[in-house]
């Protein structure tokens, strides 16, 4: 069974950093793209960053210059750092992969069951 395990949320005061972790795991053939996302209570699920198998990256513009979206393909992690963090930024996070089973199959969405960030005033 294929899974995304994520890690790392909490409470941070504001300014603080926090450091999430995605790991894939399971009967992987290959991982395309790598993502955060989160959800506000009240909004909808948003992107945060992506970073693809060749480390393009890719960023909401709420968090340019404060997070930093990184991947360990050895390991099928996926990392977000989050510095300078603002009680906007309150939310709970999920992972997000593209990834295959199999030689001939195709690339499928998988998402991580969430990890809370609360950041306080």
């Amino acid at each position: 069974q294929v899974q995304l395990v994520e890690s790392g949320g909490g409470l941070v005061q504001a300014g603080g950093s926090l450091r999430l972790s995605c790991a894939a795991s399971g009967r992987i053939f290959s991982i395309n793209v790598m993502g955060w996302y989160r959800q506000a209570p009240g909004k909808q699920r948003e992107l945060v960053a992506l970073i693809t198998r060749g480390s393009t990256t890719n960023y909401a513009d709420s968090v340019k210059g404060r997070f930093t979206i990184s991947r360990d393909t050895a390991k099928n992690t996926v990392y977000l750092q989050m510095n300078s963090l603002k009680p906007e930024d309150t939310a709970v996070y999920y992972c997000n992969a593209d990834m295959r089973l199999g030689y001939s199959g195709s690339y499928d969405t998988y998402w991580g069951q969430g990890t809370q960030v609360t950041v306080s005033s």
